[in-house]
């Protein structure tokens, strides 16, 4: 069965590799740990903000993968080996959250605060243009065109 797509327009030249974007989106799991929040600071500056309690920068991982920026978390066992727990109701577990960024947007750096790990994004302003496009005349067969007339 053929799928239906978004693009199939033929309205809508180059626009591929944003199905393939929607594709990887929508096979991510839909796990809810850590919880984030993604707000948008100025017209130009996003940030995303994960809950990490109990995680250091040394626990924590950020790298940008292609278009993905990739967190990941993994607290060292020796740390609570010697730890004896009556309740454990902070979730210390490894994880892995993805973001899949649009092109353009630069990472500026992350923070970590009080167990909030900020990372800061930049999405450059579109610039809009207008360009003129040459036409050309097509040459009939056997004839040269001079170059430099139309």
């Amino acid at each position: 069965m053929a799928r239906l797509s978004l693009f199939n327009s033929p309205l809508l030249l180059g626009f591929d590799h944003f199905e393939r974007t929607l594709d990887r989106v929508s096979k991510m799991p839909a796990e809810g740990y850590p919880p984030y929040n993604i707000e948008q600071i100025d017209e130009e500056r996003l940030r995303i903000t994960l809950a990490v309690a109990g995680f250091s920068e040394d626990d924590l991982s950020i790298r940008l993968e292609g278009n993905q920026l990739v967190v990941r978390g993994k607290q060292h066992e020796e740390a609570a080996a010697d730890r004896v727990f009556i309740h454990r109701g902070i979730a210390t577990r490894q994880f892995q959250r993805s973001f899949v960024l649009a092109d353009g947007i630069e990472v500026e750096g992350a923070e970590l605060d009080n167990g909030l790990l900020n990372i800061d994004l930049r999405r450059p302003l579109a610039e809009e243009s207008t360009r003129s496009i040459e036409i050309r005349r097509s040459g009939k067969p056997g004839r040269k065109l001079e170059t430099g007339t139309i």
